[in-house]
């Protein structure tokens, strides 16, 4: 017979874990729109509620201590933007160089390939234009620039919902102990707690290691003489905040742009080797230490969360899956019947030592 768990068989709590876990995705997938924006600024409200509460104990009122908090966060992405759009204007200005560079090495391309696979240059134009058609017809392009155009409108939405959520914050904060009874507040504002804590350590170890990914990219890049080594060593690191799929991206782009510039070959090798050696460095000392320390999830889980969160709401969704699951594992701690979830979402590894969830037992929480 099937063990029963709580009044119902093992078979139906499954199926009502499938369900629940299909009704969240379709609601993500759907609600895109509305959820991605505010989770992003629940991001950045929860970031700089350290600024507005050093301000507030300091008697400046709420209202302005909200509005200095945001103005200090959009001169600093103004900063970026600046000289990310000064980089671009810059690389601009070479297109034409680059355009005759960039023939010179399809030409370089079409003679190898002539060579050693008998294939000529008519059939490879036409094996290039098919598969440009079939892009074309894929609908990227189309979906590409209807990405773009929603961004204005998320831009405008960001500082509301940031504004309004700092300024509603003790309300918000009251409204989530009251949804449980009495004898459970202690543990709704641990995890609260907690949950502020792993979100601010984690954005703050992210941009921590965005800023030293970025030095070292760009002092390789210097060394190596490959021009544009600022802006490819940022766009490096700002690609490789997107866990394990970024840095693909970073390193297709900077090969390209550095093929475009370069007559060697070799300044090419050397742009991935750096790469490679960054990300070595970084997978094994910087993250660890700077952003893993505050976040504990297992490989498996993060690359599987990335990968969902891809599929359901692009690279906004990969970005913020890694702080999502972090939060599920606070809570999956704390509730009756959802450790082992919170178990299996961390990093302890299976063996002799039994996860410290199973030896020694969390108070219980229920909803009522």
């Amino acid at each position: 017979m099937l063990k029963q768990i709580s009044g119902f068989p093992l078979y139906a709590k499954a199926c009502f874990t499938l369900l629940l876990i299909a009704l969240v995705g379709w609601i993500i997938f759907i609600g895109a729109g509305i959820i991605i924006p505010f989770s992003f600024s629940l991001l950045i409200a929860v970031l700089l509620l350290p600024i507005n509460d050093f301000l507030e104990k300091r008697k400046v009122n709420r209202v302005i201590a909200i509005l200095i908090s945001l103005l200090l966060s959009v001169f600093l992405l103004t900063a970026i933007v600046y000289f990310l759009a000064s980089q671009i204007l810059d690389f601009t200005k070479d297109i034409p160089g680059i355009k005759i560079q960039l023939q010179h090495h399809v030409a370089s391309v079409q003679k190898w390939l002539t060579i050693h696979f008998k294939v000529t240059k008519v059939e490879q134009v036409f094996l290039v234009n098919n598969a440009a058609d079939n892009i074309k017809n894929s609908g990227f392009i189309g979906e590409t620039v209807l990405s773009a155009t929603q961004i204005l409108p998320i831009i405008v939405l960001l500082p509301v919902y940031t504004f309004l959520l700092l300024y509603y914050r003790d309300m918000i904060y009251s409204f989530f102990i009251k949804i449980f009874s009495n004898d459970h507040t202690d543990k709704v504002k641990e995890v609260l707690k907690e949950s502020r804590y792993i979100v601010q350590g984690y954005m703050l170890g992210l941009i921590l290691e965005m800023a030293i990914v970025s030095a070292i990219n760009s002092a390789g890049f210097l060394i190596l003489g490959i021009k544009y080594a600022f802006f490819l060593g940022f766009l490096a690191a700002l690609l490789n905040i997107i866990p394990y799929i970024g840095m693909l991206i970073a390193a297709v782009l900077c090969a390209v742009i550095t093929l475009a510039t370069s007559n060697q070959i070799t300044d090419v090798i050397g742009v991935m080797v750096i790469l490679t050696v960054v990300q070595f460095i970084d997978n094994n000392i910087i993250m660890p230490k700077v952003v893993s320390s505050k976040v504990k999830i297992n490989a498996l889980i993060t690359i599987l969360g990335v990968i969902a969160g891809g599929a359901l709401a692009g690279i906004s969704g990969m970005f913020l899956s890694i702080p999502s699951i972090a939060i599920l594992k606070v809570i999956f701690d704390r509730v009756q019947g959802l450790e082992p979830w919170g178990y299996l979402l961390g990093d302890e590894i299976t063996g002799t030592k039994q996860s410290r969830i199973f030896r020694k037992k969390k108070p219980e929480m229920k909803v009522v």
